[in-house]
């Protein structure tokens, strides 16, 4: 979908981008407060960024209640969420064109009068004990906070976020609430038919009752390698693994498409060199890697599946692979046919304005760059082999890694496996 991107600074403080999308018949909203977990005040209430996004879309200055409020909002087919990070609480809407001053009042509204109340605490507290204990069972989200520890972030794993909700009260709700949801830390996106309409989204934003505040800087922390994490589980009948290679620092769009090829080389599909090879040899149904920036670290993270006869032998064979790549041995065929799927997907990502909108605030809400999606098939065509291959020397030559797995099998086993990555 064609639309332009404007750089919007309020009188408050705040600041976000207006996109517009000319003939768009639905308007998109995010939000964004460096609010997560990593800025609770101490560690035994650290899942208090996740209640108080909870409670957001509970009692507030207008509605009585969550019930009372979702009806409102929902009743011509509009659509909110939120969701927290160890960085952001973000909350998201779209609706009909039709409706958007509606909406983006309703929000004003749940963001800005908030009534926390015990009733709704206690429940939502039960709601996320809930949730989370439903997570144990995914043993992704179990490993990956455990990866995090071994490279030395300071974040709790799932049983440890469980045993802090009890700590937390209604006080340090409402103390997290004014500290960290204000103007200056308040980062926003509007995507949709903004034609005509941009001086008057600029006022009803800037008439968000929100105090100044202060912008919060994105936390830094000195990261290294730690042990292998061995997540022992009697029930699990094979190996969930995961594995971070970081480097210390944020990666330019053109450094992150470049590792999106070598990545698509590497796991992309059923002819790539680590999986489609795994798969044909019957050794793995699924894995997969993928590149994630944030504003200080960088991080080349890999995960799947494995049976525990074959585990050793997929080792052996991401070791072979990526060693091949830190060699320089990518085919010039495999890397153009790497391109190619990424303008594929180019092509295929911008069809609604929420992935419009989803594009650009992965990069603005890390440090608020604003990367065009025009320039993409530019950024994509420009890839230089050579760079990427640097790139990939440049993750393994820091020595910051972890690796977690869960499995019924003992620690020496997930040591070994964990060994056999010596590249």
């Amino acid at each position: 979908m064609r639309h332009s991107v404007e750089i919007v600074e309020l009188r408050n403080g705040a600041r976000g981008l207006f996109i517009d999308i000319p003939g768009a018949s639905v308007m998109a909203t995010r939000v964004q407060f460096r609010a997560g977990m990593l800025y609770a005040k101490r560690k035994e209430v650290y899942e208090i960024p996740h209640l108080v996004e909870h409670l957001a879309f509970g009692a507030n200055a207008k509605f009585h209640s969550e019930q009372a409020f979702e009806a409102e909002f929902t009743k011509n087919g509009a659509y909110h969420n939120a969701w927290t990070s160890d960085i952001s609480v973000c909350y998201e809407t779209e609706c009909a064109d039709f409706e958007w001053e509606r909406i983006m009042d309703l929000q004003r509204v749940s963001i800005c009068s908030p009534r926390f109340n015990e009733e709704e605490l206690k429940s939502e507290k039960a709601n996320v004990r809930s949730e989370l204990t439903g997570y144990m069972n995914d043993y992704y989200r179990v490993l990956w906070p455990r990866v995090q520890q071994a490279v030395g972030e300071d974040v709790l794993d799932l049983g440890e976020r469980l045993k802090t909700i009890s700590n937390i009260e209604l006080k340090d709700i409402r103390e997290h609430y004014r500290r960290t949801h204000t103007a200056k830390n308040m980062l926003f996106i509007v995507a949709g038919r903004l034609k005509g309409r941009r001086k008057k989204l600029k006022r009803m934003l800037e008439n968000w009752d929100l105090k100044e505040g202060e912008k919060f800087d994105f936390p830094f922390t000195d990261l290294s390698t730690g042990e292998a994490v061995s997540i022992r589980r009697k029930d699990a009948s094979n190996i969930t693994f995961g594995f971070s290679l970081v480097t210390p620092r944020h990666l330019e769009p053109n450094e992150i498409f470049a590792m999106n090829c070598l990545n698509h080389i590497l796991n992309g599909t059923t002819s790539s060199r680590i999986f489609g090879t795994a798969r044909k040899r019957g050794l793995v149904y699924g894995m997969g890697s993928s590149v994630a920036s944030n504003a200080t670290n960088t991080y080349w993270d890999f995960d799947g599946e494995v049976n525990i006869e074959n585990a050793e032998a997929l080792f052996d064979l991401i070791q072979v692979e990526l060693t091949k790549v830190l060699n320089g041995e990518v085919a010039d065929a495999d890397f153009e046919s790497a391109k190619s799927y990424a303008l594929g997907r180019f092509q295929m990502g911008a069809q609604t304005v929420g992935q419009i909108a989803d594009y650009y605030a992965d990069g603005y809400f890390t440090n608020e760059t604003v990367e065009k999606y025009d320039n993409m098939p530019n950024l994509i065509q420009g890839i230089d082999k050579s760079k990427m291959i640097e790139l990939a020397r440049e993750f393994a030559g820091t020595g910051i890694r972890g690796f977690a797995a869960v499995s019924s099998t003992d620690k020496a086993f997930i040591t070994e496996l964990e060994n056999r990555l010596n590249f």
